[in-house]
């Protein structure tokens, strides 16, 4: 199977940046983006969208892309999510984690090229591109980042928070993480206005304001 590959970047300037995020799916937790700039000459071989990887594969990657690449890691928490929604929650990660990568590289990167079919709203030169993380190696990069610094949050959270399974479904609505929400209820890492969260939500209480 063909994985993702330089092709897609040549045209554009360097130092290029591949941006990408996880986490929107889950009921609980952060979003985290990650934003990678590669080495084309010096890279961890195996590259590839991190849903196709095992764990054990994505965690090897990425032991050996903090090593040669240039990373920033940008995270939205669950009360922004709630506050602005899932969308913007995720262009807001997005721009934070080019932001610490600027800060790490010592200027902004020239181009980003980012996964998803909209950049965030910056001025940035940046290009959008559909199911980035099959076919540029930045953004796979970037994925595979972003996969495994989430999936490390929600394994440590799991022991603060356990009965959920966090450590193994990392808050994705899984029957496991289903029960878990019915039988000890939401914690405050849920997203309280997904649906499968809001309808264990308690009703909340108007405070009657009596005059004399």
């Amino acid at each position: 199977m063909k994985r993702p590959c330089f092709k897609l970047e040549l045209p554009f300037p360097t130092p290029l940046a591949g941006v990408d995020e996880a986490g929107c799916a889950p009921l609980a937790g952060p979003v985290v983006a990650a934003a990678v700039i590669l080495d084309r000459d010096r890279f961890p071989r195996g590259i590839d969208d991190s849903k196709k990887l095992p764990l054990e594969a994505r965690e090897a990657i990425y032991g050996r892309l903090v090593k040669v690449a240039v990373i920033g890691v940008g995270i939205c928490s669950n009360e922004e999510i709630d506050q602005i929604n899932i969308y913007w929650a995720r262009m807001l990660a997005m721009t934070r984690a080019v932001e610490a990568l600027a800060g790490a590289l010592g200027q902004d990167p020239a181009w980003v090229l980012v996964d998803g079919n909209a950049t965030p709203r910056w001025q940035r030169p940046s290009k959008a591109i559909v199911a980035g993380d099959a076919k540029c190696r930045s953004i796979a990069a970037a994925s595979i980042v972003a996969k495994v610094t989430r999936d490390r949050i929600m394994a440590d959270h799991a022991l603060t928070w356990p009965g959920y399974g966090w450590e193994r479904n990392r808050g994705y609505p899984t029957p496991e993480h289903l029960r878990g929400i019915a039988s000890l209820g939401i914690t405050p890492l849920h997203r309280r206005t997904f649906s499968k969260v809001r309808e264990h939500c308690p009703p909340v209480q108007s405070e009657l304001i009596l005059h004399a």
